[in-house]
């Protein structure tokens, strides 16, 4: 089956609803990208006086929040610029979305009635103004929820077991540790609380009128679902609130449409009444679907807000560190990933500090400093880390007799800082050692036969040079760095082909005959690096883990 099945006048609408904006990506029939808008949170809407789409509370543990109705209103103006440019929704058979993974939506009792009733002459923000029991939603970020964490864990048998279980130990920024946290601190908004939404189901949600079910693959970031059977735990509920079942609603497949697009839609927007929304998932379960990742062997590396390394697999193991959760384009397999919380915000405060704020003056110190940095080797926490689990802080070491033959008669010396552009390398060197060591560690294949990079960092080919340096394989990148809304468009076509054939149909049928000339192709951007260095870079990734290993047993939270 060719992608001619795809109706040839037709578009696919996704967006990525991320940290610091609301993307949107339009794909033709021969997945050609045709059209895309963003609308920026702390630019765009700068009323929330959100710093990169976030509020922080320092005094409260760690917590990070977003404003909920600033996502509310983000929709109706990427639409409305859409709109402005003379687009025409009544071509989108189907749309589907990427939700930053984890953030948590609490839709205050009888909201679901205001969401069916919705009045095209008036905004969304106006009419959802008081549809929400929390105005602020928990995001990713947010790490004040360690004792949840650890009740839920005891309660289901311990940190492994609810690995085994949900794919993932307890995580802070998982969703189910929330709830539990917001039904201890709050047990009225609780109570008064009659659904809770992820980001992903909840702008689902707004586009259907009505409450969207959680997919699969999001659902499996939450503490909550069993990843083997796909249906919630029922221990694991127990262990986090009472009559939670009722209000997380019902799960559903990746590529299940979750509705028709709401009325509201079509009179402002002019949307075609017969447009269906597919399910949305999160955002790096899109990214691999928008990487058309599909074999064993191949890593995806995301460098955005967070970091993240994803590969597939068929029969996952999960572990104390890392996740496992279900493909979204597959309904037999699996994701495996590691999530690092310091991503390009660390990165920009390091140039900002150390590379008089400019990218070019970051890259001409990355290029003139030589690699493993002389032994120099740095810590770079602006954010509660994930892995390895360390607060924030940086810890900066200089390794005497290092020359990347032998750890024998190696020590390091902690130091308060180092030149500027050592900085720069030390930290580069730092983020990528840290993802080869924990890579490793998880079981993903060292060396990658390839590694497929994307994100906004992914353009700078200073730091795609480190990385094949480091990993010792190819490196690829896409044609646009923002594959979650590129994977999204895939995904609402490949929801409408599936919900046409009244049944599943493998995602490879879209592609396969278009890759090298849609927006889907990747390139070749950097070789593997040479050997001996990349053997050198094993040492100096050794020594590392050491000395994270200590930081952990003195700072950490394990």
């Amino acid at each position: 089956m060719e992608n001619s099945s795809l109706p040839h006048d037709s578009l696919f609408l996704g967006f990525d609803s991320s940290t610091q904006s609301l993307k949107a990506t339009v794909l033709d029939s021969n997945l050609n990208i045709v059209k895309s808008e963003l609308v920026h949170f702390d630019t765009d809407l700068p009323h929330y006086k959100t710093k990169d789409g976030v509020y922080r509370d320092p005094s409260d543990n760690g917590k990070i929040v977003s404003p909920t109705l600033m996502w509310v209103e983000a929709l109706d103006l990427i639409l409305q610029r859409l709109q402005n440019s003379g687009f025409d929704f009544g071509k989108i058979a189907a749309l589907s979305g990427s939700g930053q993974q984890h953030g948590s939506v609490y839709w205050k009792k009888g909201s679901s009635a205001i969401l069916s009733s919705l009045d095209s002459s008036k905004a969304l923000v106006d009419q959802l103004g008081n549809a929400f029991s929390i105005k602020e939603s928990p995001i990713w970020m947010d790490s004040s929820t360690t004792t949840q964490c650890r009740e839920i864990e005891k309660a289901v048998g311990g940190a492994l077991e609810l690995s085994k279980l949900t794919g993932s130990r307890g995580y802070e920024r998982f969703t189910g540790p929330q709830i539990r946290k917001i039904f201890q601190t709050q047990p009225e908004t609780y109570n008064d609380t009659e659904r809770i939404s992820l980001v992903s189901s909840f702008m689902a949600s707004l586009l259907i009128g009505a409450y969207a079910c959680i997919d699969h693959t999001d659902g499996a970031g939450m503490n909550l679902m069993d990843i083997k059977q796909k249906v919630w735990s029922e221990i694991a509920l127990e262990a986090t609130a009472p009559g939670l079942k009722e209000k997380v609603g019902e799960l559903a497949p990746a590529y299940d449409v979750a509705g028709h697009i709401a009325p509201y839609f079509v009179e402002r927007y002019k949307f075609n009444k017969n447009c269906v929304v597919v399910q949305w998932s999160g955002d790096n379960p899109n990214s691999l679907a928008g990487l058309t990742l599909s074999i064993p062997g191949d890593l995806a590396i995301s460098l955005g807000t967070s970091d993240t390394v994803f590969g597939i697999a068929t029969d996952p193991q999960p572990r104390l560190e890392g996740h496992v959760l279900p493909n979204p384009v597959d309904t037999e397999g699996y994701m495996v990933m590691l999530v690092y919380k310091n991503g390009s915000l660390t990165r920009e405060d390091v140039r900002n500090c150390y590379a008089e704020k400019s990218w070019e003056v970051f890259n001409k110190f990355l290029e003139q400093t030589p690699p493993l940095n002389d032994g120099k080797l740095g810590f770079y926490y602006k954010d509660h880390e994930i892995l390895p689990p360390l607060p924030v802080g940086f810890h900066r070491y200089i390794l005497q007799n290092f020359m990347g033959e032998s750890l024998e008669g190696v020590n390091e010396q902690e130091v308060q800082e180092f030149d500027p552009a050592s900085e720069v390398r030390a930290l580069i060197e730092g983020q990528f050692l840290s993802m080869r060591a924990h890579a490793e560690r998880f079981g993903m294949p060292i060396p990658p036969k390839r590694i497929i990079a994307t994100g906004g960092a992914s353009a700078n080919q200073s730091i795609l040079n480190s990385i094949a340096s480091i990993f010792g394989c190819d490196v690829h990148t896409v044609e646009r760095p923002d594959s979650a809304s590129l994977g999204a468009a895939l995904r609402a076509a490949h929801g409408w082909l599936c919900n046409k054939k009244g049944s599943f149909v493998p995602i490879a049928c879209l592609y396969k005959y278009k890759l090298e000339k849609s927006a889907l192709s990747c390139k070749l951007s950097v070789s593997a690096g040479n050997q001996e260095l990349v053997s050198k870079y094993a040492l100096l990734m050794k020594k590392r883990m050491e000395i994270e290993n200590r930081l952990v047993e003195k700072l950490g939270r394990c």
